[in-house]
């Protein structure tokens, strides 16, 4: 859910009072356009603030909490657990520890890639997800779980959807919005190498097992998007 306007012009004030609008999106590095449509609409988007936060060193995390939406976030960082950690490590790179442990080798450990990655959020929630997730989510919010479902598959889970998700699932406010692509590792708070180190210390097998389960979900997504592709082909042909 988008930020009330509002609010966002009290929380902008206070972070930059002298600032023109202009001078804001040239130092958030967002159009200007872009700003003033969504301030006309009264809903300012989570990513623009996190622009604009980054833009004048202000903390995002910090910013997001000081509107109740976001209340979560409030106080000190939450540790994430080994399971976010490991499920924000890209499928390639997974696949790069397991040839690493099959084949050891004196040079270093492949530097893994930044989230988000293709696949970042349902890892994420497939990796907290005790079995009753989707539905503890669902009645939270009312969201249906089809539509629920739909994020995941779209890789996109949107900022208060994230919050929720976390909530239910008792882990700590942040990761969702990492997962996602709002905020990054280190202004989620989370420590320097923590995924390397949560990576290493997972035993072969279950690094094998995850590193399996993820190539058949890929497969199956790879299998429907050529199905679309060929259901799209051929109503092109029938219209001649």
């Amino acid at each position: 859910m988008p930020l009330p306007s509002k609010a966002f012009q009290r929380w902008l004030h206070g972070v930059a009072p002298d600032a023109s609008t202009a001078d804001v999106c040239r130092i958030a590095g967002i159009k200007r356009t872009t700003l003033a449509q969504q301030l006309v609409r009264g809903k300012v988007a989570e990513s623009t603030l996190v622009s604009i936060s980054r833009g004048f060193q202000v903390d995002p995390v910090q910013a997001l909490a000081t509107f109740d939406l976001y209340a979560d976030l409030r106080g000190g960082p939450v540790p994430p657990t080994p399971c976010e950690l490991v499920s924000q490590v890209a499928t390639i790179d997974l696949l790069r520890a397991v040839v690493e442990r099959s084949e050891p080798s004196p040079t270093p450990a492949a530097f893994l890639s930044e989230p988000p990655h293709p696949t970042s959020v349902r890892n994420w929630v497939d990796a907290i997800d005790d079995g009753e997730l989707r539905h503890r989510v669902s009645e939270a919010t009312g969201i249906a779980p089809q539509n629920f479902s739909a994020h995941l598959t779209a890789n996109r889970l949107p900022p208060e959807l994230a919050i929720a998700t976390s909530r239910a699932a008792g882990v700590g406010p942040a990761g969702g919005l990492v997962a996602g692509g709002l905020i990054t590792e280190a202004e989620a708070g989370w420590p320097p190498n923590a995924r390397r180190e949560a990576l290493d210390r997972m035993t072969r097998s279950s690094l094998v097992t995850l590193a399996g389960e993820r190539l058949l979900a890929l497969g199956k997504t790879l299998k429907r998007q050529e199905q679309d592709h060929e259901r799209t082909e051929r109503i092109w042909e029938n219209l001649g």
